[in-house]
């Protein structure tokens, strides 16, 4: 995982937003087969990696009477390609398109992100996912909201909430949330994310300013309180185990962009929580006019 530099917590009285300002870089790419920064170019072109992606060992492919192949697919006019083995993938090869992030951005007249929302079950996290969208929507702004619950129904159906399959869930929703980002849009993941370390490793997938962490901080009383789902009744009788708040920990953000207080009988109404994420992201370039 890259070196980050050291955390700064969130602090302040009342919701607010902490930003960290300047607008997100381009994504950078290694350099290309034939040379060369690689970034578009007619028809596409093959590369090794980018950055970031292609971390374990590169292989050259045979050359063969001028067409290099790849896993036996000859490939014309192409000096090497080169391919990757990473983690139990092997013989992979990266391919770059010429329509990429900055044309797809474009189009939208928006930058692609990640508005990472985690705290406790029953803070409000898909409630203030819902109104982001919203709002973001009544602006003219494309999202696709990454509900942790909704993707235990179908993607990560397959994973049981002990701390092993807790991390490859938050992995893969990272990757797809990348995805979307790359794509242009505004993705917004709300899931409780319990643990820094998935949540940092989240993180580095994207440019640091492309990654937006929206910290609830709703005490556990108040959730409680709410427990909209039964769970925590559960949990306290022990018919659920391992649960977030009650038996298993939950580390608060100490590195956040966004944090939202929350406390008995003093709560902002969605909408006034979506402005505030809102607020952050046309403060920092986001959404472009």
């Amino acid at each position: 995982m890259p070196a980050k530099a050291l955390p700064r917590p969130c602090t302040g009285a009342g919701a607010h937003v902490q930003c960290r300002r300047g607008a997100p870089a381009a994504r950078p790419w290694s350099v290309g087969v034939a040379g060369g920064a690689m970034r578009g170019g007619a028809g596409g072109r093959l590369v090794a990696a980018a950055a970031g992606e292609r971390s374990d060992a590169v292989q050259a492919a045979a050359v063969a009477g001028g067409k290099h192949h790849v896993n036996g697919s000859a490939v014309a006019g192409m000096d090497k390609l080169v391919t990757s083995t990473v983690g139990k993938s092997t013989n992979i090869l990266w391919h770059d398109c010429p329509i990429g992030q900055p044309e797809r951005q474009k189009l939208l007249n928006q930058k692609g992100c990640v508005v990472w929302i985690t705290g406790l079950s029953g803070s409000g996290k898909s409630t203030l996912a819902c109104a982001l969208s919203r709002e973001l929507y009544s602006r003219g702004h494309l999202t696709y909201i990454l509900d942790g619950d909704n993707l235990r129904h179908g993607l990560n159906r397959d994973l049981s909430f002990e701390a092993k399959d807790r991390a490859e869930n938050i992995r893969r929703v990272g990757e797809v949330a990348k995805l979307f980002a790359d794509a242009g849009l505004i993705c917004i993941a709300s899931l409780i994310s319990p643990y820094r370390s998935d949540r940092s490793g989240c993180r580095s997938l994207l440019q640091n300013s492309s990654f937006i962490e929206v910290f609830l901080n709703v005490p556990l009383e108040v959730c409680e309180a709410r427990d909209p789902k039964g769970l925590y009744k559960l949990a306290r009788a022990g018919k659920i185990k391992g649960f977030t708040g009650i038996d298993d920990p939950y580390e608060p953000p100490s590195d956040c962009e966004v944090i939202i207080h929350c406390k008995a009988g003093d709560c902002a109404t969605p909408k006034s929580m979506a402005n505030k994420v809102v607020s952050y992201l046309e403060e920092n370039g986001f959404l472009q006019d």
